[in-house]
């Protein structure tokens, strides 16, 4: 498992983040954006992004879009719509900037197959007995390349516990 202390999380790279005082230290409340919003910005991307002095987007609703769906339906939509939005706003910005999804749940529904680092997500409630395999959905198996981002704020820097606070890759492919 590969452990992220530090902030190149905020500056660059894709994150999946649930540590709530780690987003209010990134961004003020105005300046996050939709999930609709991003997919808006697809193709018009702005040349300075609303944090982090420009170098970064946070966008809140990722959580709520794939709970409301089928997890059928969720694995086929982060497949066709969201990693193709994900994988322009990487080109566009060429690696010089953060797209961080919030997901105030992450904590409790993120889990990681000791055997194989494998993530997965547990669905919602009816489906909260099965899974999505970010993994293979996300990072197209390359959980290797993913790091646990550690709140160095935390004087218990475990990587399981209240210190984990999100998931980081440096480039999705």
């Amino acid at each position: 498992m590969k452990i992220l202390q530090g902030d190149v999380w905020k500056r660059r790279g894709v994150s999946l983040l649930w540590g709530a005082n780690s987003l209010s230290a990134l961004v003020e409340p105005k300046d996050v954006v939709s999930i609709r919003q991003f997919f808006a910005l697809v193709g018009n991307w702005p040349n300075d992004l609303p944090c982090n002095d420009g170098n970064t987007l946070v966008v809140a609703g990722l959580e709520g879009c794939v709970d409301l769906m089928e997890p059928e339906e969720a694995e086929g939509w982060l497949k066709s719509e969201f990693l193709p939005a994900v994988l322009a706003f990487q080109d566009e910005y060429s690696l010089e900037a953060a797209l961080v999804f919030w997901l105030p749940t992450g904590k409790s529904r993120v889990r990681m197959n000791r055997a194989t680092e494998a993530y997965t997500w547990i669905c919602s409630a009816p489906h909260s007995n099965q899974h999505l395999d970010i993994g293979r959905i996300l990072w197209a198996g390359a959980e290797a390349d993913v790091g646990r981002i550690i709140d160095s704020d935390n004087t218990n820097p475990d990587p399981d516990g209240a210190a984990w606070i999100g998931l980081h890759h440096p480039r999705l492919s």
